[in-house]
């Protein structure tokens, strides 16, 4: 149900079936396996730690919850290894406890659902639930959450726009990526971000968050994508209703500046620039200058057809789908060579 490439240049899956972690080498040959309950997705900070998404059982008020968490993994062993056969969880943000001390049974109703990392190793981390009160104590139960690099929470993402400041901005969001991406040697960046939505109210369901500083503070922007018309690409990132069931993203960290998105519903991956266009720019030479679609999908079981995908990575210009429904991992290896 994901995957990732990180930062130490090896390939993370993760198994919700088997409630498994596993790591492996680029070719795709299956290294260590790492059980953590109810895990659901998974990322790696830049000092190698993963950071993965699970449940734990809390007892409150002698009643018995399982809960959202995130678990840290230290995968350094004796200081002299490394790899997830040594891994030990070293910390574990439980929710609602990372922001009050007292819990409600709608708290067990709450789920984090993916994280992202920034260069200094604090992240962030798509919260959905039940209770979307702007004014709740911790932020809307829907909201991108910020916390520090050693777990502790630091603020819900509060987003500007020309209509005024939302606390309650985000809803249902999922998928995020932050534009710190391996390789580890060009791994840095401002803090923005690209989130998607599920939600059936929301048009734009993919969306760059940009961190912008001035003399008078700080804030979180929607980036405007102006539509681009049909003889330079044939499609833009947020274009209204152009995505159903976007469940994750991924912004390349190598210099090819794409920004992968997976719909879940449309059993589809798409391809754009961080510009906001469709498709990829044509090779010097070619007929056309216009951006050529890349994207690809559909239901089925051929190498090029999805089931139900629910999550994407990238590393040395190779794209890595977790084709959920299929029970497999596809690889594709990109490439301007058009026949």
């Amino acid at each position: 149900v994901d995957i990732i490439a990180g930062f130490d240049e090896l390939i993370y899956v993760v198994d919700k079936a088997t409630e498994e972690i596993i790591s492996l080498d680029e070719s795709g040959r299956e290294l260590e396996r790492f059980t953590l309950k109810g895990v659901k997705a998974v990322a790696q900070n830049r000092s190698f730690d993963l950071l993965a998404i699970g449940t734990i059982d809390t007892e409150v008020a002698g009643s018995n919850f399982e809960v959202t968490c995130i678990y840290k993994i230290d995968m350094h062993g004796d200081g002299a290894s490394f790899g997830l056969q040594f891994a030990e969880v070293v910390d574990t943000v439980i929710h609602p406890f990372y922001f009050k001390s007292t819990f409600s049974a709608s708290d067990a109703q709450v789920e984090f659902n993916k994280i992202t990392i920034l260069q200094d190793n604090r992240f962030y981390v798509t919260r959905s639930g039940t209770d979307n009160n702007p004014q709740k104590f911790g932020g809307p139960d829907d909201a991108v959450l910020l916390f520090d690099s050693d777990g502790t929470y630091l603020t819900p993402v509060s987003v500007n726009t020309p209509n005024g400041l939302f606390r309650d901005y985000f809803k249902k969001p999922v998928g995020i990526s932050s534009f710190v991406q391996p390789p580890q040697i060009s791994a840095f960046g401002p803090d923005h971000f690209v989130y998607t939505s599920i939600s059936d109210d929301a048009s734009i369901k993919v969306q760059i968050i940009d961190y912008i500083e001035t003399d008078f503070g700080a804030n979180y922007e929607p980036r405007i994508l102006f539509e681009s018309d049909k003889t330079v690409s044939d499609g833009n990132l947020t274009s209204p209703n152009k995505f159903d069931q976007p469940v994750s993203t991924l912004v390349t960290g190598d210099g090819t500046n794409y920004i992968f998105v997976v719909d879940k519903s449309t059993d589809s991956l798409y391809q754009f620039t961080t510009t906001g266009l469709e498709g990829v720019k044509p090779p010097a030479g070619a007929a056309s200058t216009k951006y050529q679609l890349a994207s690809f999908g559909g239901r089925g079981e051929g190498l090029s057809q999805f089931n139900e995908p629910s999550a994407v990575a990238y590393k040395n210009r190779v794209v890595w789908v977790c084709d959920t429904g299929n029970k497999r991992v596809l690889r594709f290896k990109l490439t301007t060579d058009f026949q």
